[in-house]
This record gives structure tokens, C-alpha cells and sequence, in this order.
């Protein structure tokens, strides 16, 4: 398809491309090591336990999202409303629908109903078309804003915080 394949890997686990032992390595804060010139696995990489949706480059998808934390926007999202932590729409990206958020930021174009509890960030690429309710907003030189905009005040994001499921 459009991805080259893995590259091969030299020697199996456990042995060198020699083929001999593996060579002792500095241990990792987990007791483990990284054998030079090799990449380190999964399982030793540092990982970020969010639940998290990444809609790519050229990917549609539509319908609901439950249970994400973090939402990442390359491709194209429909939704009637998400609930999630973070929305993160790169160049490129298209939100279209509702979302009620934490913290996010546009880089890509939002059309439709967009809640922040904190932070709103439209970068300089980024379009916010409809209507957005935040309590901090930032908008960045060349960043764009059409419709309505309020702000929310420290006691409105607290209610809105506290507002049963």
C-alpha cells in the first residue's frame, strides 16, 4: 500500500548481529537496557496512558466517540457531540459538529459548537468557525474566529464542570 514495511532486523532478541551475546548496556530507571543501534521496544518506551483517538490524514470518520481523553484530529471528524479531555485538530484537519473540552487546540478548522473549560488555543492555521465558549483563549497571528465567541467566567466553568452526566 502507501507505507513501506518494517525495516528487518538484525539477529534475533537476546543475541547480537554477530550473533553472539548480547552486550551489556547501561540499565534504564526500569532495570532494563538499550542495546546500541538498536531501537527500544514498546515496552521500555515511555508511554502516555491518556485514551487516545488519532482520526489521520485522509481518514473520515463519523458517528459518536465515547471514552477518549484525547482526540486528534488529521483527517476529517463528524459528530453530533464528544466529550473528551483534549482536542487537538493539526493543519489540515476538520472538525465538524460539537465538542466539550478541557483544553484545545486548532491548528486545523472547527465548524460547529466548541465548549473549553480552560485553555483555547487557534494557531495561526486554525479556523473556528460557529459558535465557542472558553474561559482563556489565545489566538495567534493569521489565526481566524467567525461567529459567536463567549468567554466563561471562573464560576461559569465550575458549574459547568459540576454538571451531572
Amino acid at each position: 500500500m502507501g507505507r513501506a514495511p518494517f525495516p528487518p532486523t538484525s539477529g534475533t532478541p537476546g543475541s547480537s548481529p554477530a550473533g553472539g551475546p548480547t552486550p551489556p548496556s547501561a540499565p534504564l530507571a526500569g532495570g532494563q537496557g538499550i542495546v546500541p543501534g538498536q531501537r527500544p521496544s514498546a515496552v521500555n518506551a515511555p508511554r502516555d496512558d491518556r485514551r487516545t483517538l488519532v482520526v489521520g490524514r485522509g481518514i473520515s470518520v463519523q458517528g459518536s466517540v465515547q471514552d477518549a481523553e484525547r482526540l486528534v484530529v488529521e483527517g476529517t471528524v463528524e459528530s453530533s457531540m464528544i466529550n473528551a479531555k483534549e482536542l487537538s485538530v493539526a493543519p489540515g484537519g476538520l472538525f465538524r459538529g460539537g465538542v466539550e473540552v478541557e483544553d484545545a487546540e486548532i491548528a486545523g478548522t472547527v465548524d460547529g459548537t466548541l465548549t473549553v473549560r480552560g485553555h483555547l488555543t487557534v494557531a495561526s492555521t486554525g479556523r473556528l468557525l460557529g459558535k465557542a465558549t472558553c474561559k482563556r483563549l489565545r489566538v495567534e497571528d493569521g489565526g481566524q474566529i467567525t461567529g459567536q465567541l463567549e468567554m466563561l467566567s471562573d464560576k461559569d466553568a465550575a458549574i459547568k464542570t459540576d454538571k451531572p452526566a
